[in-house]
């Protein structure tokens, strides 16, 4: 998958070989990165899928998505703090809800850091609800974590929204 305009970002399953950028960016992004061996597990997991963005074939951002029975739950996304604000978070976004819809999800589900306000009107923006807390849920600071859903994403009226947020990002 492609998206043009600037900058020209391309989007990729996750092989191996991407891993030590994932792994840099990942310790970048969050005060508890992930074991690479986490990583390795989840490339050979049947129920996940996990994408890398590419500029200029060098990873600027990753995301990740569990697809059990209809429900899907990104796992991870992150983009490298250096090519923030410009959409590539979106993108990926995208990319794993159209997986997750592709291999039959019906709702999706995320966790995100109670305080991470503008990653919560992204999620907003493609249509997850707030529908709990889990107190304490991360464990670099106790901070709670926000529950996320977006429902009903099999229908044609989400099918809807997200081809409109489609042709906004261009």
């Amino acid at each position: 998958m492609s998206f043009t305009g600037t900058p020209k970002v391309f989007i990729e399953p996750m092989v191996a070989m991407h891993l030590d950028a994932v792994m840099s960016i990942d310790r970048r992004s969050y005060f508890v990165p992930w074991h690479a061996s986490a990583y390795h597990t989840e490339l050979h997991n049947r129920a996940a899928t996990y994408l890398v963005a590419l500029q200029n074939e060098e990873v600027i951002a990753y995301g990740g998505l569990w697809v059990i029975m209809d429900e899907g739950h990104i796992t991870t996304l992150a983009v490298d703090p250096l090519h923030r604000g410009r959409h590539i978070g979106e993108r990926m976004l995208l990319a794993l809800v159209d997986e997750a819809i592709l291999r039959k999800a019906t709702h999706i589900t995320l966790e995100v850091r109670e305080r991470n306000i503008t990653a919560q009107s992204l999620y907003t923006k493609y249509g997850f609800k707030r529908r709990g807390i889990r107190r304490g849920y991360y464990t670099d600071n106790g901070e709670n974590a926000v529950i996320m859903w977006a429902e009903d994403v099999d229908k044609p009226s989400y099918q809807e929204l997200l081809d409109k947020l489609r042709n906004a990002l261009g």
